[in-house]
């Protein structure tokens, strides 16, 4: 009897098993539907995500910007303060006078005035503060920070109290040097003779005799402009007053010397020593300058220089 009531036709089998078809296709399609399509919540965090870098990229535009504008109010003020600076420090130091004055007496502006730095002129104020006295000239060049250039340019502006030079001789109270009557002779002067030429104080003095001692001697009172410090004003003024004699001179005998001793002299260099040395072993004994002609090594200003300095004998 169940049979009978469970009893479908062909035709309703078939629909039956369409009907089951689609239940499963739906069944199926409301599982694996989630995993292919994004939900609604993936989607509000992709556009969060997106939203908060924008934001966070406009961010950091915004502070870039802000950071170039710093730096250029930055810039902008360092180049207005570089600016005041530089014109307020060349007013300082550019801007200056001289005139007669005694380093036992004179302030601090007097000495700021003449074109000291401030420190110089502290430094001068110390020594005074501490008992120190200017008894001559030569004694205003022991003060630390004074260059050679300025202290030749205001020595002949000194002048010393007699008061404070009581003790001296009386060519030391003379503030401004008189040059020598006859020239004095820069190969053979010591320091006491060369600073009696006005210009040459005792730091040009030792330089000149370092000079000497170091080239075998000068050859030209123009060898004067190679001392450091030496002005082309300075030995313009400073040469109607001295001579040389390049008899005097200590000259390299090249036929026995080293390349050490040849290279040890300022305008020879270790390739020009070496060059001589070698001409010197191949030829046995170079008896004449005119044989050093012919080396690559030397130029025709530099064999000039080095001509008054070497001895064939």
């Amino acid at each position: 009897m169940w049979k009978d009531f469970f009893y479908f036709s062909k035709g309703q089998q078939t629909g039956i098993i369409v009907l089951l078809v689609l239940i499963l296709l739906v069944v199926a399609l409301r599982i694996t539907l989630p995993f292919l399509l994004p939900s609604s919540s993936d989607a509000f965090d992709t556009t969060f995500v997106a939203e908060a870098e924008t934001f966070k990229k406009s961010l950091l535009s915004l502070d870039s910007i802000q950071q170039a504008e710093r730096q250029r109010q930055f810039e902008e003020r360092y180049a207005t303060y570089k600016f005041n600076y530089q014109k307020d420090f060349s007013n300082k130091t550019a801007h200056y006078s001289l005139f007669y004055f005694d380093p036992n007496t004179a302030d601090s502006a007097t000495f700021v005035q003449l074109g000291l730095k401030s420190y110089v002129a502290s430094n001068i104020l110390k020594y005074r503060s501490k008992g120190g006295r200017f008894k001559n000239t030569e004694d205003f060049s022991k003060i630390y920070g004074i260059s050679p250039d300025k202290l030749n340019e205001l020595l002949p502006y000194i002048r010393i109290d007699e008061k404070f030079a009581a003790s001296s001789s009386r060519s030391d109270i003379k503030a401004v040097k008189e040059n020598p009557s006859s020239p004095i002779e820069l190969n053979s002067a010591d320091t006491t003779q060369l600073m009696q030429v006005k210009g040459i104080g005792k730091y040009f003095a030792k330089s000149i005799v370092r000079f000497r001692q170091n080239t075998g001697g000068f050859f030209s009172v123009e060898q004067l402009s190679e001392i450091y410090g030496m002005t082309p004003e300075n030995v313009e003024k400073i040469k109607p007053y001295c001579t040389v004699n390049p008899d005097l001179i200590e000259k390299i005998k090249v036929n026995i010397s080293s390349v050490d001793r040849l290279n040890r002299h300022p305008y020879i260099s270790f390739y020009q020593a070496k060059a001589i040395y070698e001409l010197r072993r191949k030829k046995g004994k170079l008896h004449q300058f005119g044989e050093l002609k012919n080396l690559p090594e030397f130029t025709e200003d530099q064999l000039k220089k080095i001509e008054p300095y070497l001895s064939f004998e």
